[in-house]
């Protein structure tokens, strides 16, 4: 049996395969370059292509397009944008189409990434289409399954209990753990010039779009100025992205603040948070490399009102966070909405940092559902291996 599969897969190394990678926001581009840069280490006869950010290009792959110009946030949002949005879906197509890939690597963003992918099947059949992180059905919009089915021909899960919902569909899925549970072993840099010895470090995460941004910033500057009166020994840093590292440096030039550095380079941001007491962190996937970290937190966002009131109604869930989803209790704070202001914050940040051992019990509580939730080998390694299974067939 071994023979047979070293004989297929050296019929696949001699012949020049394509990928396209198809992502819709800075966090997808990430989650996408875990698992295709251990598809290039593992066979250098594949040609790619993408929608994607920094990330995707540090691996040597451009991208058709600038990303910013499709990552939108909220309903209302989306629907200012719905014209520019639309042709950029048609434009996507077309180049995916014209590229002739083996497969269509979608990753995350549904709203974007799917409705291309559906397209993208419609016209040429002969494209395999394999989605990473599969829609939260578990939130919102199940019936969404059985559209899925006609178009996609593998999902890539993040968690096991996902896995219930497409089996009940007959779709075809793996489980593959979620890629920034993976612990990595990169040179370790000096951070004396960044950050000084003498200060603790409370890491800030603002999000990825500069929607989410420019809501979250000015409180959590002000959040910044309230510890500022009380404490002179904590150093901020905001683990930025390069697509807004400039965005936030220019608020923060705009006030008074001397202890405040804004970061976007991927290892020093890991070592920063290693190295961090405590995390103020917009919801999102984030927070899962903050738990890895060992680092407690609280979790805090905000959206326009309308926006809000449209996901009310639709939601189906009370947390917003996955850690508290999956225990169905609040394991980290969630600061959302109207008690997502700097006095919330302050008060939440203070009253942790004042009893160490609610910090343990989180971090505790955090790392036993962690232990659940991680696959048994490489999240990126089985993911790769997925999609290296669609090329050889």
């Amino acid at each position: 049996m071994h023979k047979i599969c070293k004989q297929k897969q050296d019929v696949y190394l001699s012949k020049m395969k394509k990928i396209f990678i198809l992502t819709g926001e800075p966090s997808g581009d990430k989650l996408a370059s875990t698992v295709i840069s251990k598809l290039q280490k593992k066979n250098r006869n594949i040609e790619y292509s993408c929608v994607g950010g920094a990330h995707l290009n540090s691996l040597g792959i451009k991208s058709i397009f600038n990303l910013k110009d499709i990552t939108y946030i909220g309903f209302t949002s989306v629907l200012l944008n719905i014209f520019k949005i639309k042709n950029k879906i048609n434009k996507t197509v077309e180049e995916i189409i014209k590229f002739n890939p083996d497969i269509l690597f979608s990753v995350d963003s549904p709203d974007f990434t799917l409705r291309v992918a559906e397209k993208v099947k419609r016209l040429n059949n002969e494209i395999k289409t394999v989605h990473y992180v599969a829609p939260q059905v578990w939130v919102w919009r199940e019936g969404r399954i059985k559209k899925f089915k006609k178009f996609l021909d593998h999902i890539l899960l993040l968690f096991d209990f996902e896995k219930k919902y497409f089996d009940k569909e007959n779709i075809p899925n793996t489980f593959v753990g979620h890629p920034l549970l993976e612990q990595e072993s990169k040179d370790k840099i000096d951070l004396s010039s960044i950050i000084s010895n003498e200060k603790k470090i409370i890491s800030l995460f603002s999000g990825s779009r500069s929607t989410e941004v420019n809501l979250l910033l000015p409180i959590l500057i002000n959040f910044i100025n309230m510890m500022n009166t009380k404490f002179d020994n904590f150093t901020f840093v905001f683990h930025a992205t390069d697509e807004n590292k400039n965005l936030i440096n220019e608020k923060i030039n705009n006030v008074n603040l001397n202890n405040v550095e804004v970061i976007s380079d991927e290892n020093i941001k890991k070592q920063i948070l290693n190295k961090s007491i405590f995390a103020v962190s917009k919801s999102g996937t984030v927070s899962l490399e903050i738990c890895n970290a060992k680092v407690p937190s609280i979790i805090i966002y905000k959206m326009n009102f309308l926006n809000f009131l449209i996901v009310k109604m639709l939601v189906k869930i009370k947390f917003a966070n996955i850690i508290n989803i999956i225990n169905n209790k609040e394991i980290i704070p969630e600061l959302i909405q109207k008690e997502c202001n700097a006095k919330e914050i302050y008060k939440s940040v203070v009253y942790f940092l004042k009893n160490p051992e609610l910090m343990k019990k989180q971090i505790n509580d955090c790392e036993e559902t962690l232990t659940k939730i991680r696959s048994k080998s490489s999240s990126s390694d089985e993911a790769s291996s997925v999609l290296t299974k669609f090329l050889i067939s």
